[in-house]
């Protein structure tokens, strides 16, 4: 009889294999912070400015701090459907918009133009004064039904529900049907966001 060669079981690569990456120090699914800002920064968005109308501490306290107005610049914004027409945006979760999203369910958003960077700007500053402040010197009208600013020379302004909140890592996807949408000025460009700034198409 030919002698045959003993039958072997096929090589299986053990969990501390080099075929399998090893994850990124300090980011268990193999991407750190820094890599995946970098990358993210390479996709330009447009910028939004998302408005609510804090209720007052006491409505039956005349004497009471009244409703004030609260604005966050956006650059995580985007239309996920048409019939019913709904919008999404992301916030960063237990900031001061996603605390009274929480609680608020009507809100607005005003898409800015080239000409608004500094409105964008000066919403989006840590540390910053007052939202009454920020308003005080920025042409706005209010939302038919939610009472937010509507931001005067936008491209767009939408006022919105909350349908639905969905929790994603350190942020929050709110999603909201859309209750009215106007495009007040034709005028301009859109502003957009890329690497790290706020710039103009073409």
């Amino acid at each position: 009889m030919p002698n045959t060669p003993p039958a072997t079981s096929p090589v299986v690569p053990s969990a501390t294999s080099s075929i399998i990456p090893s994850p990124a120090s300090g980011h268990a699914e193999g991407v750190s912070n820094d890599e995946f800002r970098a990358a993210m920064s390479r996709l330009a968005s447009g910028v939004v400015l998302v408005t609510a109308q804090e209720p007052p501490l006491d409505p039956d306290d005349p004497t009471a701090p009244g409703s004030e107005d609260v604005g966050m610049t956006a650059t995580a914004f985007m239309s996920v459907s048409l019939d019913p027409p709904m919008v999404l945006v992301s916030l960063r979760e237990g900031s001061r918009m996603d605390e009274l999203l929480d609680e608020q369910p009507q809100w607005a958003v005003s898409v800015l133009s080239e000409s608004q960077r500094h409105i964008a700007g000066r919403f989006a500053m840590k540390g910053r004064v007052s939202d009454r402040l920020l308003f005080a010197d920025i042409p706005y009208t209010r939302g038919e039904y939610t009472g937010a600013p509507l931001v005067g020379g936008a491209l767009a302004v939408l006022e919105c529900r909350t349908e639905q909140r969905v929790p994603a890592g350190d942020h929050t996807l709110v999603i909201g049907r859309v209750l009215t949408a106007r495009v007040p000025s034709a005028e301009g460009g859109p502003l957009a966001y890329f690497r790290g700034r706020y710039r103009q198409l073409g």
